[in-house]
């Protein structure tokens, strides 16, 4: 396999500014096949999709769904994006890897395209997400007994959904239990890398929490579906504006997700 170029200043430099765009990619694979793509993704596709100047943010088994793997990868604006994208499947690494990855997805077309937003006012926005510069576990690293929980709402087109989840929810959401360490929106921008597809029209909002193992994770949604103001008023507000069911991901990372 050929040895990696050396990473220039464009490819470095999501290592140390945040990414601006983020996709949450989720993919149904073929039965049986998830711990396959999962060994091949944390051995040979990590770093090289760094080295062509993305941040692979987190990389996961689904909980609740034996066939899905999830993951998020990040860029620095929408053109870096097109560079990144291009240069990595025009590369080495998948050219030699992608069949192999490929045989093992009924459906890699389930892409949201997103921007962080700002967890407290007046804080900057940042992804909430840790940098590939924090320092990644080595190949053959055990997956944690940590849960990453991620929840995506869906509202109207132009609806400000952000507001009811920073703002109504978000403060529940602290006072019983873990906060949560990234808060992401729609990203409205036109695709730049039509070559894989992301869901078009949609105005999500969606919100990461970490937990120390499921036991964690179910007593705080006890918590919030207890706590008064949740259950007479932000619940109520989040499901009277939204279009569809909220979608709620029970995630496992990966040996060597950063997340």
């Amino acid at each position: 396999m050929p040895l990696p170029s050396p990473v220039g200043p464009a490819q470095a430099a999501h290592r140390t500014a945040p990414p601006a765009v983020i996709e949450l990619r989720q993919y149904t694979l073929r039965p049986g096949r998830r711990d396959e793509l999962i060994e091949l993704f944390d051995r040979e596709l990590v770093e090289p999709q760094e080295e062509a100047g993305m941040a692979v943010l987190g990389q996961f088994r689904d909980l609740d769904d034996p066939d899905r793997f999830v993951w998020l990868r990040g860029f620095r604006d929408m053109t870096a994006r097109h560079h990144a994208l291009t240069d990595f499947y025009g590369g080495p690494a998948w050219s030699e890897h992608g069949p192999r990855a490929n045989a093992t997805m009924l459906d890699s077309d389930d892409v949201l395209l997103l921007r962080p937003e700002p967890v407290l006012r007046p804080e900057p926005a940042g992804s909430g997400f840790p940098a590939p510069s924090s320092g990644r576990p080595p190949v053959g690293t055990p997956p944690p007994d940590r849960v990453v929980a991620a929840t995506v709402w869906f509202f109207p087109p132009g609806h400000e959904g952000v507001a009811l989840i920073r703002d109504g929810l978000l403060p529940v959401l602290r006072e019983t239990g873990p906060a949560p360490f990234a808060l992401l929106a729609t990203e409205h921008a036109r695709n730049t890398f039509p070559r894989l597809p992301v869901r078009a029209g949609e105005n999500v909002v969606t919100i990461f929490t970490s937990y120390a193992d499921e036991d964690a994770h179910r007593r705080h949604l006890a918590e919030v579906a207890a706590h008064p103001l949740a259950r007479a008023e932000v619940l109520p507000g989040i499901e009277r504006a939204q279009t569809a069911e909220a979608q709620r991901l029970r995630l496992r990372p990966t040996g060597r997700s950063l997340s």
